[in-house]
Order: C-alpha cells, then structure tokens, then sequence
C-alpha cells in the first residue's frame, strides 16, 4: 500500500468511532466537540462525554439570574458564574474532590455565605482581581485541571425576558421557574449583545454539535438569543448537529410539551436547520397522574422517525432512580453511537 493510501485510511481510522478507554484518547482523540447548553442538562452530559473525548468545549448560557448567582452578579455587576461553574466542577479530571469543593454550598443560616457556593465566590474573586470574567475562568479551568475548555456564550452583562400570553413581561432568568403560564416569547434585555469570539470559534472548528439538554428556555434558547452563536452553528457544514430532547417536561416553562414542541421552539429562535438528528429517550418511567401538580415527572418520547427534517434516534437514556434527567452514562455513549452511526 502506497503512503497517501495509507494516510488515508489512518484518518478514516482516526475519526469514524470512539468507545471508553480507546487508546486513541491518550492523546487527547481526535473528536472535536462543541456542546451548548447550561443549567443541569449540560455538566450531566460534559461528565459522561469527558470518556470519549479530549476536545470538549462547553458554550454556556450567562443568564442565571436566581441565588448565589443573582445576588454576585447584582453585587459586582458581572456575567452570570453560576452554569460556568457547574461545567468545570463537570470537567474536572478528579471529580471526587475538586468537583466538591466547587459546589460547596454553605448554608442558608450564615449571614455573610448564606446560599453561595463556593465556586461562585472563587469565579468572582477572580473576576475582581483580574478585572475580567474571561481570564476568571481560564485560571480556574487551568488551576482544577478540566478535560475540556468552557466559554461563556457571551461575555455581555445580559438577562433574559419572558413575555407571557397574558402580555406581561418579567426580567430574570428566575421567573421561568416561578409562573405557570404559556410563554409567547423570549428575548434579551439588551440589543446588540456579541457572541464571545472563543465560543463562535469553538462551534465552527466542531466535528460534532450537541443542542441540549437542558431547560428549553433558561438553558438552550437564551444562547440562540445571541447572533453569532446562531450564525456559528448554521455555517458550520461538516459537524454533526444534534439536539438531545430533555426526558421530561418541566414543570413551569414547558408544560404538556411533546418532543415536537421542543423542536419547533428551538428552529423558531435559531432556525429549520439549527440541527439535523434528535435523540429523545425511549423509556417512559413516570408520567405524572395530575398534570395540575407542580413539580410532578413527566417522561416524554415520540413514535415519530421524523420531524420535519429532523431525524429521530431513540434509546433509554433516562436515570431510573432519577427519570427527570437523563443518565449520563447511557446519554454519552448514545450520543457517540449516534455520531459513529452517521459519520460510518
């Protein structure tokens, strides 16, 4: 066999699949992947996937406007640390103690930390004395060790509107949570909000694009809220797009929504083609009796193989102790057989 023939079929080799412990992730993997999301979905995802690859990059959603996260943010007037941190407590390479340590959260009870974590208050020491949210996390990422990199989606001091079908408008990240009515849209308080560079930069160079999970609204949508982030992700041609399907309504902001429902509220804010494949759980644990109760699991799935022109891939990817989320074992190596299946 000729050298060309044989470096050919070394990058066939190279990038059609990847399984835990492959010996090509000792050198990092050759897999680039672009996740965007926040919230929960988000790190539960990035915790699994860190087996598979070495070139995870996590674009996070900087709206957070509740707890720890609203009080800082209020106080130092700076971008939201709270989903950042919870994506590099995800990537740490020794989860048992330094991922512990970020989400500490001391109690209520005390009258100067009441209810912040600690990774919070790290994230924003940093900030103040570097004078820069961006240098805050490259430290922190550098300083834990992550296998992977994260970027906030913006680095703008932005929040999130929710205009209800009533017609009232709320402004915080927050009230998404908090009313129980139908949502007829969502936008951002300020105009002209730029997509950070690093994160637009990280979406194009991806081979594989994951949309979710994560709360439709507070999670996935507010990134797509953000221009360059929806303009990264269409003219990226090579990668494969996919958005993960949440396994179970929330109990406010997506109320009786099908799979359908999630999809055509992602392609309204980002676009018909913002993704090609889902992949949606196919294991209904717990559907709520009393669909009027608060805070009751609702798991989702659909018999569709299609939605518009969206593929659908289904497997039981739902945490049987926990079927609000989704598990992350099962989660990761579906999205990487999903991946291998379309690229093979």
């Amino acid at each position: 066999m000729n050298r060309s023939l044989m470096n050919l079929a070394q990058k066939w080799w190279d990038n059609l699949r990847y399984e835990p412990n492959d010996p090509r992730l000792k050198a990092g993997g050759s897999i680039k992947i672009a996740a965007i999301g926040g919230g929960t979905g988000l790190p539960n995802l990035l915790r699994g996937l860190k087996k598979y690859s070495g070139q995870l990059s996590a674009i996070v959603t900087v709206t957070d406007a509740g707890g720890s996260t609203g009080e800082l943010r209020k106080d130092f007037d700076m971008v939201a640390p709270g989903d950042i941190r919870k994506c590099i407590s995800a990537l740490v390479y020794n989860e048992e103690l330094f991922s512990a340590l970020l989400e500490h959260r001391f109690s209520k009870s005390k009258k100067t930390l009441g209810g912040h974590t600690l990774g919070n208050i790290w994230i924003t020491a940093l900030t103040d004395y570097y004078k820069s949210f961006e240098k805050a996390i490259e430290v922190t990422s550098s300083i834990f060790h992550t296998a992977g990199t994260v970027y906030p989606a913006t680095l703008d001091n932005v929040n999130v509107c929710i205009e209800y079908e009533d017609g009232k408008t709320f402004v915080g990240e927050h009230y998404l949570d908090e009313i129980l009515k139908k949502i007829s849209k969502v936008y951002l308080n300020r105009k002209g909000v730029k997509a950070y560079k690093k994160a637009v930069a990280a979406i194009a160079d991806a081979d594989l694009i994951i949309i979710g999970p994560g709360s439709l609204y507070a999670s996935l949508i507010t990134n797509f809220l953000i221009k360059g982030i929806r303009e990264a992700v269409a003219m990226n041609k090579k990668a494969v797009k996919l958005y993960i399907s949440n396994c179970s309504t929330e109990r406010t902001q997506t109320r009786n929504f099908s799979v359908e429902d999630h999809i055509a509220e992602l392609q309204k804010y980002g676009s018909k083609d913002l993704f090609d494949y889902c992949l949606v759980n196919s294991r209904v644990i717990k559907k709520s009796k009393d669909e009027t109760v608060l805070g009751e699991v609702n798991n989702i799935t659909t018999n569709q193989k299609n939605i518009g022109r969206v593929a659908i891939f289904k497997a039981d990817i739902v945490d049987r102790k926990n079927p609000l989320f989704h598990d992350r074992d099962k989660l990761a190596k579906a999205v990487i057989d999903l991946y291998n299946k379309v690229k093979s």
